[in-house]
């Protein structure tokens, strides 16, 4: 029996093997999402410099007029999302690579995840709140 007879060996499951992901167990969906978002967000800035420009010489009651155009308010929205989700997958990828302790990790990701939600959700309060006219 010579070497290239020899059976490769594998360090995966075989589950592991079968859905074919590495071990995070979820690196390369993360890898595309970031990646996507990453567009999006290219995709999304200069709209959303130009609707800041617009603002930046406004008061409070021109912002409202500003953002009372479903387009601007859509277009700052989808960033917000794109930003979020952008920073949750990053940080997350942070915290899985230098947090070694199990339970810190879980804990750190947790509180990630916390608080790319309460971002993006206190940033579309506020969007629909300006854009409303409430």
């Amino acid at each position: 029996m010579s070497a290239s007879d020899t059976p490769k060996r594998s360090m995966r499951t075989p589950l592991g093997r079968v859905r074919n992901l590495g071990a995070a167990h979820s690196g390369t969906s993360d890898f595309w999402r970031q990646r996507l978002t990453g567009v999006a967000m290219t995709l999304l800035i200069i709209p959303v410099i130009v609707v800041i420009m617009m603002m930046l010489s406004s008061n409070q009651a021109g912002a409202k007029v500003i953002l009372s155009s479903l387009p601007i308010a859509v277009i700052l929205l989808l960033f917000i999302f794109a930003s979020a989700w952008h920073m949750k997958i990053g940080m997350q990828v942070v915290i899985e690579d230098y947090v070694h302790n199990e339970k810190v990790k879980l804990v750190s990701v947790m509180l990630n995840n916390f608080f790319a939600i309460a971002v993006a959700l206190a940033s579309t309060y506020a969007i629909l709140k300006l854009s409303s006219g409430v």
